[in-house]
């Protein structure tokens, strides 16, 4: 484990907000790395900046901006579900993880976010100008809260419960 995560635990052990019991292991792993929060940042970083796509889009109104929008929107879905797979099963087959409330919030937050991602590229597949008239940015904004709330209570699983990492 590197440095500054031993650190972030010690920060949050003293402040009081975490208090990790046991070591949580990835079954969906490479060489005891979990797989999801090493492939998830990719799809993260495409659908928020599909927003910043959509509104350059709607500034300038060049399709060049539409067509950008419509390849980060299928990269984010098409990246978030495969990466949302190992999260599964980890869900699915870690008995500590499944026991934690925490961890069922992160997942089904997910699954709407993936959803609205996936309905937002799908609007856009016909022509990528035309997903932008009337959607677009309102499914765009929607999928970033939605990334947000999924990106905290996937922090918390980690740095509160210990979820794939080794603190010891």
């Amino acid at each position: 484990m590197t440095r500054p995560f031993h650190l972030i635990i010690h920060l949050y052990r003293e402040a009081g907000m975490a208090e990790i019991k046991e070591v949580i292991v990835s079954r969906a792993a490479i060489a005891g790395h979990p797989l999801h929060p090493m492939m998830i940042h990719f799809p993260v970083a495409a659908l928020l900046g599909l927003v910043a796509t959509d509104i350059a889009y709607l500034l300038l109104a060049d399709p060049f901006w539409a067509r950008a929008s419509l390849w980060l929107a299928g990269v984010g879905a098409f990246g978030g579900w495969v990466a949302s797979m190992a999260g599964l099963v980890d869900l699915l087959t870690v008995g500590s993880i499944r026991r934690k409330i925490t961890a069922w919030c992160h997942a089904i937050i997910a699954v709407m976010m993936l959803s609205l991602a996936s309905l937002n590229w799908l609007l856009r597949y016909a022509g990528p100008e035309q997903g932008m008239e009337r959607w677009g940015l309102y499914l765009s904004l929607l999928t970033a809260a939605l990334i947000g709330l999924a990106a905290y209570l996937g922090g918390r699983l980690v740095y509160e419960h210990g979820v794939g990492v080794d603190t010891r």
